[in-house]
């Protein structure tokens, strides 16, 4: 299996803009307003912390299904993906992991494989950590076809705080496990779905690490599909 060799900056860029504007502001007020300014330049900080980006060290495993977001197991169970997401009418089984803003909030692909489809959809931004976000929240959706022939749909997920979902991949890309494919701006969520006799390798409330941390496997080849 060809290794990941794909990095980046500890900071992503994303974060950079941002951090510019906060410090930026502090720095024009801090003769005015000290106090003020002092608390601009504490946010100014946890911007570039927000958007740290570390290197991660993928199983590199066809048949392993990594979580693609930093944080906790909130759910699992079985569901159909969204519906500009269906790959069939047949339920898959649904791992959604929750972030909060102390996360990395970089996604990395759960497998190896080719970008299948890319829809992105308008939504509310309730509590990601809610079930019914999935249904109501503005979401990403990415189909993947792994190495093996498996169809796995990862789903970006904005939350109360979270106002802007981010890909850096089209259609036709080739991913590797592990790969960084996108980002959501502060606390969220990523709902993964794959087949349904998948073996669950996690449960509730276990903490995960985006790109090394495994879901679960998957039981059939490409041929039993």
């Amino acid at each position: 299996m060809k290794q990941l060799i794909k990095s980046t900056p500890y900071i992503h860029r994303e974060g950079w803009k941002f951090a510019a504007i906060f410090f930026s502001i502090s720095t024009c007020i801090f003769f005015v307003w000290p106090s003020i300014a002092f608390i601009g330049y504490l946010f100014t900080f946890f911007v570039v912390w927000f958007f740290r980006d570390p290197d991660r060290n993928p199983p590199f495993d066809l048949n392993k299904i990594v979580s693609s977001a930093d944080g906790k197991v909130c759910l699992i169970d079985e569901a159909l993906p969204p519906d500009e997401a269906l790959t069939s009418q047949e339920k898959m089984k649904r791992i959604c992991v929750f972030m909060d803003v102390f996360n990395v909030h970089v996604n990395r692909s759960p497998i190896s494989g080719l970008v299948e489809k890319i829809v992105y959809k308008k939504g509310q931004f309730l509590n990601a950590s809610l079930d019914k976000a999935s249904d109501k929240n503005e979401r990403s959706s990415l189909i993947i076809k792994s190495e093996n022939g498996s169809k796995i749909v990862v789903v970006q997920i904005a939350g109360l705080i979270a106002r802007r979902i981010l890909n850096f991949i089209q259609v036709k890309d080739t991913l590797q496990q592990g790969e960084r494919f996108g980002l959501i701006r502060f606390g969220s969520r990523v709902d993964i779905y794959m087949p349904l006799n998948s073996v669950t390798e996690c449960k509730l409330w276990d903490k995960v690490t985006a790109g090394e941390t495994v879901l679960a496997s998957l039981k059939n080849t490409k041929e039993d599909l």
